[in-house]
């Protein structure tokens, strides 16, 4: 079989040159490693829970095993899956499961693979643990920030969990109003953060300098190899040290290749693994530091104001996986895997930010129904590491999928390369499968849940689109009639535009006027919107006109894309013709604008399965209104209903 011919790798920093502003990399800081850069609040209490359905015991072999393991976990995952790796696999400067879905969309499509097409469905899965992510990582983070309160005054416990409901009601309340303002504060403050914990973690280092040893891989190993019922079930919290990782990957097109690895490399990567270390020397000192060794690393008059910034920085991770979710959302519906949903951009200079109502009520409910059902973060872990893993497992997966077709890296080399980290990420996934009964089964529940929806909405959209085609009749038989005079229709003055979903068939609102009303417009434009696999449309090729070969009819077929990332503006889209183009002026001030719209109902035929109709049909609901999301004018918008069966 032909493989495709490698292209080269883009630069996906933001600038123009190689070198890299130090203002792009505090902004990353301050969206991109919120996440991972929290995650030594709550790992290494996790690990010694004593509470734990498989408990570690706490000694010394076992504190230097865990601080090794979680530093080479960190440094495989992390810094080679991703940092070195998987940032180098981009679609159009964009990154994360969303641009390697649409990458393998578009080559299943040129070479007929069947398994590009298996494996953008298991990227969808992927996603859809995302949507999982979403919603435990504001729950998990804020309450380990919120519960450091135990430890500053113990009287205070009773009110964790209420102090954690209010922060996050208030966190998603201000989310229509965006994050440029706000934004503007975060990497400083990610700054002091990754500053503070890097102090501290020095702090424990000096009291047993030999937790040192630990950097070394044969710690790792040894704990693995010599203690492997210990070390195996160890592994289901330790990944929590990695949580946040698709995060690099997913935010690359806002700040670039280049600022994501200096950030990481030379700040994140050092202040965390110095956490580790000082937590773990903290332990070695006294065992019952186990309790909170995070918080325990600083003296007591300084752990009310860490307490305090700790929340600041959990606030900061949790916006970022929120901000996460409307982007996979919006992306996935542009993609044809979710319902057009209802898209307000909060900031008049960043694309990227997006506020989607829906998906934000949807997942405020879910995590508050998270942090009082669960009440602790040690709780949480066992649920959020098997969406992580998962995740982690999907993307190592499609990597090397994209390395090999796409690159036409040598087979031995990805048969090594992915022996190893696949090997190391399914380790985790056993682990956390252990965790099923205790919480794991959360975030599986969630993404098979969010998989049923996209792929029936997906195929569902693909039995409406066969049946309005079949209804709405040949585009071009159509036109051949009208044109001929075979339709008798009377011709008045103006400009009508018809949005329709391709180009095969007639717009119903056009058939339906012309049937029923036996009138046409001077100037008709057919406008057929397509969502092209990459995140942005260049504006030399928005659009194509189409004659439908006549020159004189003033009916004119005109194509409009627009790349995933994009919103979708049909009238400044049109304002780019020229009168040459479209058989005479468009008066597109005066414009009246026909959307058809679709009526859906229940039908016998054998298209799905029963279950599967009623959750389209239910989807179906939360489908944004047409004329605002194209953001015709509402004034001159006309809609024409219809009935279809699925």
């Amino acid at each position: 079989m032909t493989q495709p011919q490698a292209e080269p790798v883009r630069a996906t920093a933001p600038n123009a040159h190689n070198t890299i502003r130090l203002a792009v990399v505090i902004g990353a800081l301050g969206v991109v490693f919120g996440d991972i850069g929290t995650s030594p609040i709550y790992t290494i209490q996790t690990v010694f829970n004593p509470e734990d359905p498989h408990p570690v015991p706490v000694s010394d072999h076992n504190v230097f095993g865990v601080v090794s393991l979680i530093f080479w976990s960190v440094m495989i995952i992390v810094t080679v899956t991703y940092v070195l790796l998987a940032l180098r696999a981009d679609n159009d400067g964009e990154g994360g499961l969303m641009a390697l879905i649409t990458l393998l969309r578009r080559w299943g499509a040129q070479q007929g693979r069947k398994a590009a097409i298996l494996l953008a469905g298991l990227g969808i899965f992927g996603a859809s643990l995302f949507f999982g992510d979403s919603m435990i990582t504001p729950a998990i983070s804020v309450l380990s920030a919120v519960e450091g309160l135990k430890l500053v005054e113990p009287s205070l416990s009773r009110y964790v969990v209420p102090i954690t409901a209010v922060i996050i009601i208030v966190l998603f309340m201000v989310q229509r109003r965006g994050t440029e303002a706000v934004g503007r504060v975060f990497g400083p403050i990610m700054v002091v953060w990754f500053t503070a914990i890097g102090a501290c973690g020095i702090g424990g280092i000096v009291r047993h300098p030999s937790i040192l040893e630990a950097l070394s891989p044969t710690y790792a190993i040894g704990f693995l190899a010599g203690h492997f019922h210990i070390a195996f079930f160890a592994l289901a919290a330790i990944v929590l040290s990695v949580t946040g990782a698709e995060a690099l990957y997913a935010d690359m097109g806002h700040f670039g290749r280049r600022a994501i690895q200096v950030g990481w490399l030379f700040l994140v990567l050092p202040a965390c693994t110095l956490s580790y270390l000082g937590q773990g020397a903290l332990i070695l000192d006294d065992a019952s530091n186990i309790s909170g060794p995070f918080f325990l690393l600083i003296p007591d008059w300084g752990r009310l104001p860490l307490v305090l910034l700790a929340t600041a920085a959990t606030v900061i991770a949790s916006q970022a996986v929120i901000t996460g979710a409307y982007s996979v959302a919006s992306q996935a519906a542009k993609l044809g895997y979710l319902p057009r949903l209802r898209i307000a951009h909060t900031s008049a200079t960043t694309k990227g930010q997006i506020y989607v109502p829906w998906i934000n009520w949807l997942l405020l409910v879910s995590v508050l129904t998270l942090v009082f059902a669960f009440r602790s973060s040690a709780a949480l872990a066992y649920a959020f590491g098997m969406a992580v893993t998962g995740t982690i497992t999907i993307t190592t997966t499609l990597f090397f999928y994209v390395a090999h077709y796409r690159w036409n890296v040598p087979k031995w080399l990805i048969i090594t390369g992915a022996t190893i980290l696949l090997g190391v990420d399914l380790l985790f996934v056993g682990a956390n499968l252990t965790k099923l009964v205790h919480g794991a089964w959360l975030p599986l529940l969630i993404a098979l849940t969010a998989f049923a929806v996209m792929t029936t909405w997906q195929r569902g959209r693909q039995v409406v689109t066969a049946e309005r085609e079949r209804v709405e009749g040949p585009l071009q038989e159509f036109v051949d009639e009208l044109t001929s005079g075979k339709l008798p229709v009377h011709t008045v003055p103006g400009t009508a535009i018809f949005l329709n979903r391709g180009g095969v068939s007639a717009p119903l609102a056009l058939r339906a006027n012309v049937v029923h009303n036996q009138v046409r417009h001077e100037h008709v434009v057919i406008v057929a919107i397509e969502t092209e696999p990459v995140p942005r449309v260049p504006q030399s090729e928005r659009v194509t006109v189409d004659d439908l070969g006549y020159g004189d009819d003033g009916i004119t077929h005109v194509t409009v894309r627009f790349g995933y990332l994009e919103s979708p503006d049909v009238p400044a889209a049109l304002a780019q013709l020229d009168e040459a183009q479209t058989e005479g002026p468009l008066d597109l001030d005066h414009a009246s604008y026909f959307l058809s719209k679709i009526e859906l109902r229940r039908g016998a035929a054998d298209t799905m399965a029963g279950w599967r109709k009623q959750l389209f049909l239910a989807t179906s609901h939360i489908t944004a209104d047409a004329a605002e999301y194209f953001k015709l004018p509402r004034d001159r918008t006309v809609i024409v209903g219809a009935h279809i069966e699925v």
